[in-house]
């Protein structure tokens, strides 16, 4: 059947249930043309590139489907910069890109440059369609690469600079691979023998402890998470992307490890005689550059990539495979009884949290004005919806909420930026659109807030509802201990000017734009601000002036 590639992109992105793409104009017009005849998908015009690219993110994340994000040749770059974070993140997004046309080469044609080699460090796949008659085997293999094995983002660029080969016809038809519709596409079953060996050797350890990572959320294999470590009575430690994996209320629970941490999960890590990564790669901000658990402690493994196993810790055991299907066997086939030996370290471990919270507990209930970010973190793990998606920024957001955030309850999701400061708010955007009958709360700062402002404006247009807590002290203040070692450990006002801003109220801008504002500046008042900004079914910000000199406390190694 002769089809224009317009008429088989827009069906088969319909066929892989793609609900929403992301994109700053022009690109594959006559498929934007096509998907308003033909099908439901909403075509969410942005202000930016890069916040495409992160809203794209947090719907991938958010619904487990692949997020759709595009641009014309000249915003490619920006697009690229934008996926550095799923990639990092393991977030399956599919960007699409106008690209050049041979007939054109090496004559100067208007914005163009050769971006393909730029999208080769921030993607599994990075492809050309240079015929319309690829469409449809090269839209199977993006979704393909995108969803299997470890999620990643991919890459197609179609010729022309806003991809007019989508004008061209050809014989073709518009097939769609369901499998690749959502993540993960393939369940791989580890070998039993691997599986016995590594359950015998963590049944054995006196005092271990699971460190669960953001292949374990990936899989959706937290209930088999929890489930293993309470058979077995082994305390529980998260990366940061694993952090909804298990209840910060849950007696097993320690919190999140590493670099963005809480205290007690790197106590607890670092007294471990065994640690279990399942999941995780257990790079530097898990481990905290590889000193929490230090280098040499007997380690296990569970990953389906294999060159994660083992590649940062020496390993008595490692398992290749999903992490959902390998704790299932895991659980079908531990002894139970071993859990008796490990009574003295639980106790140790509930002392050390115990020990944590006592610690902070003055700050997180703190009525100090300024408010202090702990007390905004406490009211957060309180007030959220218990079917929430919670989203934080990086930097000081990601330490706050890292450290002292709880998830209260298995029905919550946690997604964090996986390095760049300003993704949190597009990103909660595209959570929304992904999961659009869950509340969605982002907490980010206001130098995150600037980084994308204008797609309040988006969110206004096309009335995406996510609500963004503001920790607005004017400054970046994460870069205060930096620039205080750069001039001597003295606090200078040409050193301030650095990492300071000026005071804005987002409340009143949000307002001026169509949005749902509210500025709060007493803790008292948090609760009720954040109870109407989700109940006003609109975009949201709520500011809260905060502290500048309150400074998230630094990971510990022991």
């Amino acid at each position: 059947m002769k089809l224009s590639g317009a008429q088989v992109l827009a069906d088969m992105l319909a066929g892989y249930g793609v609900s929403h793409v992301f994109m700053v104009p022009a690109v594959l017009r006559r498929t934007f043309a096509e998907m308003e005849r033909r099908t439901r998908i909403k075509r969410i015009h942005c202000h930016g590139e890069k916040a495409a690219a992160y809203m794209a993110d947090g719907y991938a994340r958010a619904s487990g489907r692949p997020g759709l994000c595009m641009a014309q040749v000249v915003g490619a770059l920006n697009l690229a910069a934008g996926l550095r974070d799923a990639r990092l993140a393991h977030s399956p997004v599919i960007a699409f890109t106008g690209g050049r046309d041979p007939k054109t080469k090496f004559r100067k044609v208007y914005q163009e440059v050769d971006d393909v080699p730029a999208f080769e460090p921030v993607t599994k796949w990075n492809a050309t369609v240079d015929s319309v008659e690829r469409f449809p085997d090269m839209v199977r293999q993006a979704f393909r690469v995108a969803t299997s094995g470890a999620p990643g983002p991919v890459h197609l660029q179609f010729r022309g600079n806003e991809g007019q080969i989508d004008q061209e016809e050809a014989d073709m038809e518009p097939l769609v691979e369901p499998q690749f519709a959502r993540v993960p596409a393939f369940r791989p079953h580890p070998e039993k023998d691997s599986v016995t060996t590594l359950l015998g050797i963590l049944q054995n350890a006196d005092r271990p402890v699971i460190v669960a990572g953001g292949g374990v959320r990936a899989s959706g294999a937290a209930a088999e998470l929890v489930a293993l470590a309470e058979a077995l009575q082994v305390p529980v430690a998260t990366s940061l992307n694993g952090k909804d994996c298990i209840a910060g209320t849950h007696r097993l629970s320690v919190g999140v490890v590493g670099s963005y941490s809480r205290e007690s999960a790197n106590r607890v890590v670092a007294a471990a005689d065994l640690v279990c990564f399942v999941g995780t790669a257990a790079g530097g901000m898990t481990t905290h550059a590889w000193q929490v658990p230090a280098i040499g402690v007997p380690a296990v493994q569970i990953d389906i990539e294999p060159e994660h196993l083992g590649r940062n810790y020496p390993l008595k055991a490692g398992v290749l495979g999903d992490a959902k299907i390998a704790l299932s066997l895991m659980n079908e086939w531990v002894d139970r009884s071993t859990a008796a030996r490990r009574a003295k370290w639980l106790e140790r471990v509930q002392g050390i949290c115990s020990e944590w919270r006592e610690k902070y507990r003055p700050l997180l209930s703190s009525d100090a004005v300024p408010i202090r970010p702990e007390r905004i973190c406490a009211e957060l793990s309180r007030r959220v919806p218990e079917n929430a998606i919670v989203l934080a920024d990086t930097g000081h957001a990601g330490m706050w909420m890292g450290g002292m955030y709880d998830v209260a309850s298995p029905r919550q999701g946690f997604m964090r930026s996986a390095g760049h400061l300003g993704w949190a708010f597009p990103a909660g955007l595209g959570a929304k659109c992904g999961a659009p009958d869950r509340p969605v709360v982002v907490f980010t700062g206001d130098a995150g807030l600037w980084y994308h402002i204008g797609e309040i404006e988006t969110a206004v247009r096309w009335g995406i509802a996510s609500v963004t807590v503001v920790n607005n002290n004017a400054s970046g203040n994460q870069s205060k201990r930096g620039f205080d070692r750069a001039y001597g450990g003295e606090q200078t006002a040409k050193a301030r000017e650095l990492w300071t801003y000026r005071m804005v109220d987002f409340a009143r801008l949000a307002t001026d734009i169509g949005a749902f504002g509210v500025r709060v500046e007493r803790p008292g008042d948090f609760a009720s601000a954040l109870e109407k900004a989700i109940a006003s079914g609109r975009p949201a910000i709520v500011d809260v002036v905060t502290d500048i000199e309150a400074i998230a406390p630094l990971a510990v190694t022991s």
